[in-house]
Order: C-alpha cells, then structure tokens, then sequence
C-alpha cells in the first residue's frame, strides 16, 4: 500500500482568480488530497507597492480553503515573477530547493494554474515535470486561442481547462491544440463565494451606473490621454441615458487626476460621481450597490454583470480597441470580440434621456450560440493559425458564410489575405508576377526603414 502523499498546489495572482478556485473547490472539481496549498504571486511591476491578493479586503474568508498559503514572490525573491525563466539545467536542482522550502518531500503533486502560456505559471509547471496540471481561466480570454506555442512537456500534461460559463454556449479555445478538456465552474458556486466577500448589508432595490476602469494605456492599448477621453465618454453616455448617481472602479494603478475631471465632468451635466478606492472585485460591488448599469471597454466584469447578475451592460470605443489592437494575435481581441458582438453600445442614441433596462431591453444579440462559436473559431484561427490549424475549416465556414459581411469589422484585409482566407485580396497565380509582388514589398519596406 502506497503510503505517498497528495499535495494540491493552487496558484493565484489576483483575488478574482482565488475566487474562482474557491468556487472550484466547492463545487467538487478537485478530488481530495492530504494537503491543500494556495501559492500567491504578485506580478505588478513593483510588488512592493501593491498589495499580494492574500492581504486584500475579504481574503480571510477565502483561507479556510487552504491548509497553508505560501508566497511564490518570497520564494525567488529578489526576481520578478513575470520576468523570471530558469534555465533547462537548473530545474532539477530549483524543484529540490522548492520542495524543501514548502515541506512537499516526496509527495504526489497536482497543480492549478493560470496563464499556463507565460511565467511565472508557466515557470511553474516547468520545475515540477512530473506533477498533474489543471489551468482555471482568466476571464473572457480563455475563449481565445494559446497565445504561445507551449512546449509539449508541459501542454500534454494539462488535464482540465476550468472555466466560468461567462458566455453559455460558448466552448474555450484555450489549450484545444492538447486535448485539455473544459470544465464549467458553477456559476451558483461562484456567486455564493461573491456574496461571502461582499458586506452583509444589502445595497438599494436601484443603485448607480458603475462605470469600469481598465487602464488600458498601460498595456500600450491607448494613449493615457485617450483613455482618459474613454472614462469622460462612459459619464457623458450614462447621463444622457438618465443616471444621475455614477460610481466609478479605476483600475489600481490608474492616475489620480483621471477620477478628478471625469467628477468635474459628472458636475457639469448634473450628476454625482463617487471614486470606488476600496480593492474589491467588481463582482462585490454587483452584491453591495446592484448597479442599474454597467460601462466598460471590454472587461471580463461587463459578461459576469450580465450573464450572472442579470444588470444591463453597455460598452464604449470597444471597436476603436480592435482597430488598434497589434498585433492581430493579441489576446485581447477575443474579449474585445466578444464584448462588442454581445454588449449594446452606450453611446448609441445617446442624445435622447432613456432608461438603461430599455436600453438592454432593445439590444439585439448579433450572432446566435452556433455562429458565435463560428465568429470565434475564425478569429482564433487567424489569431493563430500554426497552433490552431484543425480550425481552418471553420473559419473558410464562416468568412464564406452569411454573416461573413456582418462580422468583417473583427478581420483586417491584410491578414485574411496572407491567410488565404475568403475576405482577402486577390493573389495573383502566376509566378513571375507573384515575385515583382514580393520584390515591391521588400522595397517598400526598406524604403520604409
């Protein structure tokens, strides 16, 4: 009789991550196991400055979860999570190290995870080679394509992609390439982890229009200027559909003076603005103020407001977004994608006072289940289509298809061309010409430089 021990590893570095590990682990997606460990990262660019998740408000209801929580920033202190990959050759010596730091001995491990395709998830799964691996999802991004071509040794080892049912229907594309099989995390499990880290006390029967802050400009998305112009639209859209009280959630890092003009903003159209401070999940706000309206750009927060909660949602300069969007296979186009396919526009019919429930109740969803799984195939192929090749066939499908005009807005020319993709300009077949097409180009682009 083996007498090996099982220890689960968890890994996090955000409070919305550990919420929906919490929700796994009460629904029964994990089997059981001697041990239970939380490891908490911090990937901010300076983690000294920002607190780790497991000092944020309403962690201490989340620990009981866990036998210990240990600190992977700690752990390969003075290094930055995010910028540190360890040689091939030291990952058997690190693995001891690690294993004697936490108290693992010889245990039996199996590791959840986020982002599998960059560090320091990935660095994790690539110092422990022989544990089990399970990936939970990262929001709307999970519906997208691996962003990276993943070493085998550590993609074939990936049981179970764990997601949220944020848009139902709709199966993920992550990790598809390795045969990781989605599992949905109850959204009734998720909810009812939401309502343990928000206040007791229950908000008004109608609260304000929660305006959401990502910070776009610091993923060099839009200028800081233009983001700031974005937040201006989101007050300027939700006072003319008739909210008169707005609270707006920046994003933790965002400048100050941002929340200052869009509150002179909120003023001069007859409105009140309050500045959310408190770290919470957006979630938690949904519990405590049951906002009459959610705003934002693209955030994974806009589908769980309406696909868990039931609270109208509206986007702004999502389409602005995914013209800027560089390159095509960044992987924020398919939450961005999503966001504007299913998510009315705030700033539509804007002149006129209207009610934000009418406002939802009017929205039309562009795409049913079956072709916004087309629309997304498509997408992720041309996101990446030497990781993603099995979905050529769909996306010939659905560019060729009836709605291919209706969803053109979400491809660029140049890439459905090099492609060869329906959409793309015609590429002329003979060979002499197509070497004057390519010398041109050349030129072109060295004329450019």
């Amino acid at each position: 009789m083996s007498t090996t021990r099982t220890t689960q590893i968890f890994y996090a570095s955000t409070l919305y991550g550990a919420t929906t590990l919490a929700a796994a682990l009460d629904s029964g997606c994990f089997g059981p196991a001697d041990r239970r460990l939380l490891l908490v990262g911090n990937n901010a660019a300076v983690p000294e400055t920002t607190p780790a998740l497991d000092r944020m408000p309403g962690f201490e209801r989340l620990r009981g979860r866990f036998d210990a929580v240990l600190s992977w920033n700690e752990a390969i202190s003075p290094l930055h999570p995010s910028g540190w990959t360890p040689r091939a050759d030291d990952l058997p010596l690190l693995e001891r190290h690690l294993r004697l730091l936490w108290g693992l001995g010889d245990d039996r491990l199996e590791i959840a995870l986020e982002s599998v395709q960059v560090a320091p998830a990935l660095t994790i799964a690539r110092l422990f080679p022989e544990a089990a691996l399970d990936v939970y999802a990262d929001g709307l991004m999970s519906y997208g394509p691996t962003r990276n071509k993943i070493d085998p040794l550590v993609g074939e080892r990936v049981r179970r992609l764990l997601h949220l049912d944020l848009v139902p229907g709709l199966a993920p594309l992550l990790l598809g390439e390795f045969g990781a099989r989605a599992e949905v995390v109850p959204t009734e499990a998720f909810t009812k982890v939401v309502a343990e880290l928000a206040d007791a006390v229950a908000g008004p029967e109608e609260g304000p229009a929660l305006l959401l802050g990502q910070y776009l400009a610091a993923l060099s998305l839009l200028s800081p200027a233009e983001e700031e112009e974005l937040h201006v639209r989101m007050v300027r859209g939700a006072v003319a559909r008739g909210h008169r009280r707005l609270v707006f959630k920046p994003h933790p890092t965002a400048p100050d003076a941002w929340t200052r003009r869009l509150a002179r903003e909120a003023e001069a159209l007859g409105a009140e603005l309050t500045v959310l401070d408190r770290p919470v999940l957006a979630e938690v706000v949904y519990r405590e103020q049951r906002p009459a309206l959610v705003v934002g750009c693209f955030s994974t927060a806009l589908m769980t407001a309406r696909t868990f909660y039931g609270i109208p949602v509206a986007r702004v300069g999502t389409r602005t977004l995914l013209d800027r969007l560089t390159p095509y296979q960044n992987s924020n186009r398919i939450p961005a994608t999503l966001v504007d396919a299913l998510v009315p526009d705030l700033e539509e019919g804007a002149a006129r006072a209207v009610e934000a429930r009418a406002v939802e109740a009017r929205a039309v969803e562009v795409l049913d289940a079956e072709a916004l799984a087309g629309l997304v195939a498509a997408v992720g192929f041309a996101m990446q289509p030497k990781v993603r090749a099995d979905l050529r066939g769909a996306a010939v499908r659905h560019l060729s298809g009836p709605l291919a005009e209706r969803t053109r807005p979400y491809f660029k020319r140049r890439r459905l061309t090099v492609l060869g993709l329906p959409g793309g300009l015609p590429v002329p077949r003979h060979p002499r010409v197509r070497r004057l097409a390519r010398r041109a180009l050349r030129l072109k682009r060295a004329l450019a430089t």
